[in-house]
């Protein structure tokens, strides 16, 4: 007996798998992975889904019988790497780690060359990163609702940054304007978050939503001023910081997330075992600790089913969002 398969057994003993699964579990890993494992990223390298990405592909390399190598597809909107992976051969050896960007490709997106639903098999969320939003220091305002009432007064005045039409934080901040009354606010797309900075810090544009992990050291120096954080909980290293539903906009949460696919077809067995070692990784210390520097909150319990429904719900949200925005694709 293997040591994988001894993993399994217990995996099974703790309830991780259905006893049902064991033997054919068993079978895969038989000859599973036999070659190295290709873990798409469709960003460039180095960047914000980059580098989690890599972490946990260092992890998954102790972990299985092979290496997993990152390989970075950025293009079109995820597009290129996503089309990547939905075309791959079904042996459980490509695997897509994807973002937000999944959930709304479909709506961005009217002709794509895969299906984002049909095309793909979801294994497991492994974290969701929440955004914080920031003003021009010179904004008259010191707080959420000041800001929601300078904007009221003043529609269409003020500009607001995002990463690019369709990117998560441009959603997010669509469905803020949205859920604090229907506010007007101009839309300037930037590619990327580094490339939006100087316009904020400069007063060009007056707030932009960012990944908290970009914008807190901002923050913290005080160059810009931080109104709320977008989870459902303050953001340990800004503890003073309230969430939006604290400062007044009921209901309002996003986040973006990372989430690993497989292509549709991809056995079941392979899903399963990937599920596991994927959620054994989120589950060390050590990676926890580390994401958590990158604000993220990681997710050491999903299956292939909850990270369908996480999926399945986001596209119900941001789909209503991009269509009455009229986002497209850059």
């Amino acid at each position: 007996m293997t040591k994988l398969h001894r993993r399994d057994v217990m995996a099974v003993a703790a309830g991780l798998a259905m006893p049902a699964l064991l033997p054919s579990v068993a079978r895969a890993q038989g000859s599973w992975p036999s070659q190295p494992i290709r873990l798409v990223v469709p960003f460039v390298a180095g960047g914000p889904t980059d580098i989690p990405a890599r972490l946990i592909a260092d992890e998954l390399s102790k972990l299985l019988p092979q290496r997993v190598i990152v390989d970075n597809r950025s293009g079109a909107g995820t597009v290129v790497g996503a089309d990547a992976v939905a075309k791959a051969p079904k042996d459980g050896h490509t695997f897509l780690y994807t973002t937000i960007a999944q959930a709304a490709i479909r709506a961005i997106y009217p002709s794509l060359p895969f299906d984002p639903v049909k095309d793909f098999i979801p294994v497991a969320l492994t974290g969701v990163i929440p955004m914080l939003l920031m003003v021009n220091k010179q904004v008259p305002v010191s707080n959420l609702a000041e800001l929601v009432a300078l904007l009221k007064k003043n529609p269409g005045k003020y500009d607001y940054a995002s990463t690019g039409n369709g990117a998560a934080l441009h959603l997010a901040t669509e469905l803020f304007l949205r859920q604090a009354g229907g506010l007007k606010v101009n839309h300037v797309p930037y590619r990327g978050s580094a490339a939006a900075m100087p316009d904020l810090l400069n007063g060009t544009v007056a707030m932009m939503l960012d990944v908290a992990n970009s914008a807190l050291p901002f923050v913290q120096r005080g160059e810009v001023k931080g109104l709320a954080i977008s989870s459902a909980q303050r953001l340990p290293q800004l503890p003073d910081l309230p969430t939006f539903q604290e400062a007044g906009v009921q209901g309002y949460e996003a986040y973006t997330w990372h989430m690993v696919l497989a292509p549709a077809g991809t056995p079941e067995p392979i899903v399963q075992r990937m599920n596991q070692a994927v959620n054994q990784v989120m589950a060390m210390p050590a990676v926890q600790a580390r994401l958590a520097d990158l604000t993220m909150q990681t997710r050491s319990d999903s299956t292939p089913a909850s990270t369908q429904k996480w999926l399945t719900d986001e596209m119900a949200k941001w789909e209503p969002i991009i269509k009455d925005a009229g986002i497209k694709a850059d």
